[in-house]
């Protein structure tokens, strides 16, 4: 199974499997009435047959707002061994950022600080805040192209850069430690792994269609972990017994491959969304009106 993330191949079975799928699709869409019925309840397969046609419900768009303040800049990392994107996104009008709370954006396989900003992530903040959610600060930062957020390859350690690096280059800027973590696809691996290194003293977790992987060879394909030991100490979904965070909320598309996966999370999560969709931009810029509120309501708490 190959990962879907940042919008490219979308994981499916094997060659022969999907072949068929595609010409069940096309007698389907023949039937219309009854095959949509089929589609929709009866064929095997039926969520990658629902991709075919596009059954994934809409996409969703980034909101016509004035963003907020963005400032990009690259920075040393010592932990990755290079240069990284760091890009902090506050929303507008903010009079006093050091008051504000900070929430990770960690990006999915293939992507960046920048793609995160080309989502929309500054317009859905501004409009969240518009709307009268709390506001805060996103920062993204280079997180490689398929580490899942851990040293994946020596010299290159994603996960010592959030914990160790990114609180200094923060406070360098004014702005607290993060308190809370976003993660899309690949990234909402590195979300959950990043909550289980902070020992459960994060106030939210919000994940978006996260790539998670209940089997080795699932795993393997994506050519993310080193070997299966390497996996099995890093996939998040084989450490649910370890505290995580004080509220989770999860959204995954009914289409996106991973939802099987992601319903792992169900038991952990103070909110689980599972609405039709794919493993998109569409479908995440469909979702994140409602994750940064999410976000905004739990970072803005006090801890009991």
């Amino acid at each position: 199974m190959a990962e879907p993330d940042g919008g490219r191949a979308v994981p499916a079975a094997r060659t022969g499997r999907r072949t068929f799928l595609r010409s069940l699709a096309v007698a389907a869409v023949g039937g219309a009435v009854v095959g949509g019925a089929m589609i929709e309840d009866v064929l095997p397969g039926g969520p990658a047959l629902r991709r075919a046609v596009g059954m994934t419900g809409p996409d969703g768009t980034v909101p016509r707002v004035a963003p907020g303040p963005v400032r990009s800049e690259q920075v040393a990392s010592a932990a990755r061994g290079r240069p990284v994107g760091l890009s902090v996104v506050s929303p507008p009008g903010t009079a006093d950022p050091a008051a504000l709370p900070v929430c990770l954006a960690l990006h999915g396989r293939g992507g960046s600080a920048q793609g995160m900003l080309d989502l929309g992530l500054p317009q859905f903040l501004a409009a969240a805040t518009a709307r009268g959610v709390r506001p805060f600060h996103l920062v993204a930062v280079d997180g490689g192209e398929a580490t899942y957020w851990h040293r994946r390859t020596p010299g290159d350690d994603p996960m010592a850069m959030l914990l160790d690096e990114v609180p200094g280059w923060l406070r360098a800027r004014g702005l607290a430690a993060p308190s809370g973590v976003l993660g899309i696809s690949m990234g909402g691996s590195g979300a959950l792994q990043y909550a289980r290194a902070r020992s459960g003293g994060l106030a939210a977790v919000a994940l978006l269609s996260p790539a998670l992987f209940a089997s080795w060879p699932d795993a393997r394909t994506v050519d993310g972990y080193q070997d299966e030991a390497d996996w099995r100490a890093h996939e998040p979904l084989l450490h649910l017994d370890q505290p995580l965070t004080r509220r989770l909320a999860v959204w995954c598309g009914t289409e996106d491959p991973f939802c099987p996966a992601a319903r792992r999370l169900a038991d952990r999560a103070a909110e689980t969304h599972f609405p039709r969709g794919a493993h998109t931009d569409g479908f995440w810029r469909r979702v994140l009106p409602d994750a940064t509120a999410f976000l905004g309501d739990a970072l803005g708490r006090r801890p009991a």
